[in-house]
């Protein structure tokens, strides 16, 4: 099954090279699970969204809702599938300008919506656990763009560019400062002594969608959580760890590769598939 893409609600493949986007990753994008039509949390992404256009300076478009509904009806149109699940990937940039970083403000915004086949994982790695690596990589501090999600992946990028082992599934990435912020393309958590811990991300990072409802979903359940700043060596004395974006919600962590520092195998834990299983009772998983 092919992709299929709008730009600005039409049907168009290609986006003019003076865009803001391309040139400045000036801009911001949502990626979500679409369970048959509806898009998962769907309120909570056009909530980041429009955070994290407030904070870039985007303005969007008071009825950017209706616009992303309309986008999405029409790709669902025109890709009919029985597939049960797909993700859609919403990218919005400041639009297209001239030479220079100033904006013009009369330049109205870009819309790209895409749909595409939901990721196939033949290996259960969100029953069986997965293996991750620590990266090289670090994470620069930067509390102006902390939590949202910008275009700009250059250090995800290379971080991924570590490895080409299909049995590690993902990196785990540190800040500038040595302390734990999250996966190339997930957060992360870990449980110890019954207690929820995950990074805190206000200096630098991606603030997920499944991470907040994680962590909502855990106070619910009377489960203490603990949010700070760790140092990789915590991890050592987990019980459980894993990790969550809006596609794979859950991966269970069972092993982690690092080039120093001695670290146990974990097993499958009763947290962590509690907060699976209250996951999939939400429709997310």
């Amino acid at each position: 099954m092919r992709s299929y893409i709008l730009i600005n609600g039409q049907s168009e493949q290609s986006i003019p090279v003076t865009d803001r986007g391309l040139a400045y990753g000036h801009g911001l994008f949502e990626t979500i699970t679409l369970n048959g039509s509806q898009p998962v949390v769907w309120q909570a992404h056009l909530d980041r969204l429009r955070k994290g256009a407030g904070r870039l300076g985007i303005p969007l478009p008071v009825n950017i809702q209706a616009l992303l509904e309309a986008d999405l009806a029409k790709l669902l149109q025109l890709q009919p599938t029985s597939d049960t699940r797909q993700v859609l990937k919403i990218t919005i940039t400041r639009g297209c300008g001239g030479r220079g970083y100033a904006v013009d403000d009369k330049v109205s915004v870009n819309r790209i919506v895409q749909l595409t086949p939901f990721p196939d994982y033949p290996d259960q790695p969100a029953i069986k656990g997965v293996s991750v690596r620590l990266c090289q990589t670090r994470l620069a501090l930067s509390p102006l763009l902390a939590g949202i999600k910008h275009l700009n992946r250059l250090e995800q990028v290379l971080a991924r560019a570590e490895w080409d082992d299909s049995r590690i599934r993902e990196g785990l990435v540190l800040d500038s400062e040595g302390f734990l912020v999250e996966g190339t393309m997930s957060n992360l958590f870990w449980v110890q002594d019954g207690e929820l811990y995950t990074p805190q991300l206000d200096r630098c990072g991606v603030a997920g969608i499944i991470r907040q409802t994680i962590l909502t979903l855990a106070e619910q359940t009377g489960v203490t959580v603990c949010e700070g700043l760790y140092a990789a060596d915590t991890l050592a004395a987990a019980d459980e760890v894993f990790v969550c974006n809006s596609v794979i919600a859950i991966w269970p962590v069972t092993r982690l590769i690092a080039d120093q520092g001695c670290y146990p195998e974990w097993p499958v834990g009763p947290l962590t598939r509690l907060l699976q299983s209250r996951l999939a009772a939400e429709g997310i998983y």
